[in-house]
């Protein structure tokens, strides 16, 4: 992973694409602009793992470009693709809201830039927010649920 410089033209692709972004969607023009200052741009190779199955959650993402491929392990260790993801899609934002441990693993299909948000600057704007801190509550319990209905 190296990380890069944003352009003007990175900053408006990050605007548009958290606007896909439904836990950002509770806040207003100033949180969004406090926020993006703790945004990185960071380039992967192909191949390169950006998290795997178990590790603690410490980020989220935007995919800016490339491609990549979400993977869980079954049984006896095999790994299964269980998502492909491309420009404006996200992750990782369970692992930031839950903390629990990853619950898949993340591979880069082709050179990929991603948009990182670090949990420790999520956690200050948990902290500065409790409006924002609250929706990510709700969003946290409304996706746990969606989950365990997934599961059945």
């Amino acid at each position: 992973m190296e990380k890069l410089t944003m352009s003007d033209a990175d900053y408006g692709a990050l605007a548009r694409a958290m606007r896909k972004v439904d836990f950002f969607a509770p806040l207003n023009v100033g949180e969004l602009e406090q926020i993006v200052k703790y945004i990185m741009l960071c380039r992967y190779k192909a191949g390169e793992t950006v998290f795997r199955q178990g590790d603690p959650g410490d980020a989220f993402y935007i995919v800016h470009d490339g491609a990549l491929s979400v993977r869980v392990k079954t049984i006896l260790f095999f790994k299964k693709q269980v998502a492909r993801l491309g420009a404006g899609d996200f992750f990782g934002e369970m692992a930031l809201l839950s903390r629990d441990p990853r619950s898949a693993t993340v591979v880069c299909e082709e050179p990929t830039r991603l948009f990182v948000l670090l949990s420790a600057d999520f956690g200050f704007m948990l902290k500065k927010s409790p409006a924002f801190a609250e929706e990510m509550r709700k969003l946290a319990e409304r996706r746990k649920f969606m989950s365990r209905q997934d599961k059945r």
